[in-house]
């Protein structure tokens, strides 16, 4: 098969993940001379930036003239899969999605069996029901269009590309066990560190927002939800067949009295009346000589998946995490009882960002 000689690239989403992609795509154009690189379409849920014949939109101007330019609303997703997957003759293309849209990541068939590759660091296409998951897959498999999405569970740990070579190369995953949320790893390494006594819980999320390690709603991390979507991906990835991130025991660190309660705000005022509750929790591990953390685990043989509070002796690796970083460990047949480990920055735009890039690079390799 020829290489293609020019690649043109569609980007949805300018925000925190999307601006430091876009600074690492114009450098790697400039590194990467061919094949040619050209960005033809960039939107924000609001507006669009694109030509009809295809001319190049400059990279490195590329967020400012979409957000001062007087530019168009998006087309809608059928029409986008059009636009991309008519681009001229020879060439290929490629959509890359830096949203959490529910919209975009159900279109991702569509794209695919055009022949237009997808790189996201979206987790809902991954992580909702497990038709989506095969829709995605089948189309990839139906047309050679590429699938890549690193950064949908680590930023930019190589926790999908370690687990797909670990089964790729016939091993067999046993356990995944870890700290999969920035946010979490955190507030616990705050609130129930190694050494010292920590800070009130409801003071630590407070802290925890203030650093913008939160989402603007404290509750969208501390109900374990993107812990269970990043699980429900990699437990697909060791072959178990999970229906959806709501199908396994989840435990929710939110007070059933403040989960409807109108805003973060009101919430983050009312916590500290919580605060005896997570205190007992701290103290039940520490008389065990213990601390606590937020995990995930897999149990692939046994086909069980959980998400919520464990205890750790402070030796363990889980424990002594420090700042937000993640820690994930695979059990497998290949490495027995020491596990294969990866750790470090689970958040952050320029490292996500560059968990994008790393599969942009793939991509261009494979066509």
């Amino acid at each position: 098969m020829a290489s293609a000689k020019t690649v043109y690239i569609g980007i949805i989403g300018a925000g925190g993940v999307g601006k430091c992609f876009i600074n690492q795509l114009a450098q790697l154009a400039v590194r990467r001379p061919a094949p040619k690189l050209v960005l033809c379409y960039i939107a924000t849920s609001k507006k669009s930036l694109y030509h009809a014949d295809y001319k190049p939109i400059d990279i490195a101007s590329s967020v400012h003239e979409l957000t001062t330019a007087s530019v168009g609303a998006p087309p809608a997703l059928p029409e986008l899969v059009k636009y991309l997957s008519s681009v001229p003759a020879g060439a290929k293309s490629i959509l890359i999605d830096n949203t959490s849209s529910q919209d975009v990541a159900e279109s991702y068939p569509l794209f695919l069996r055009k022949g237009v590759s997808v790189i996201t660091a979206n987790k809902k296409a991954f992580s909702d029901s497990y038709q989506l998951w095969q829709d995605i897959f089948s189309a990839a498999a139906e047309s050679g269009a590429k699938v890549y999405h690193e950064s949908s569970c680590g930023a930019g740990l190589p926790v999908i590309s370690t687990i797909n070579e670990l089964v790729a190369t016939g091993d067999e995953v046993t356990r995944i066990e870890g700290v999969f949320s920035g946010t979490m790893s955190f507030l616990f390494n705050s609130f129930a560190p190694t050494e010292g006594s920590g800070g009130k819980w409801s003071a630590e999320v407070k802290k925890a927002k203030e650093l913008g390690y939160t989402e603007p709603d404290p509750r969208d991390d501390l109900n374990g939800l993107d812990v269970a979507r990043k699980l429900t991906i990699l437990a697909r990835l060791a072959g178990l067949k999970v229906e959806s991130p709501t199908s396994f025991p989840v435990e929710s660190l939110i007070p059933k009295e403040l989960e409807s309660v109108a805003s973060g705000d009101e919430f983050l005022e009312k916590l500290p009346e919580f605060d005896a509750q997570m205190e007992e929790v701290k103290t039940t591990a520490e008389k065990e000589g213990k601390v606590v953390r937020f995990v995930g685990s897999i149990d692939v043989p046994a086909g069980k998946v959980k998400v919520g509070l464990e205890k750790f002796d402070r030796s363990h690796p889980i424990a002594a995490l420090k700042g937000s970083d993640n820690i994930i460990s695979f059990y497998t047949k290949r490495y027995g009882s020491n596990p294969l480990i990866i750790q470090g920055a689970g958040a952050g735009g320029e490292v996500t960002a560059m968990g994008v890039t790393g599969d942009l690079l793939k991509v261009l390799s494979q066509i």
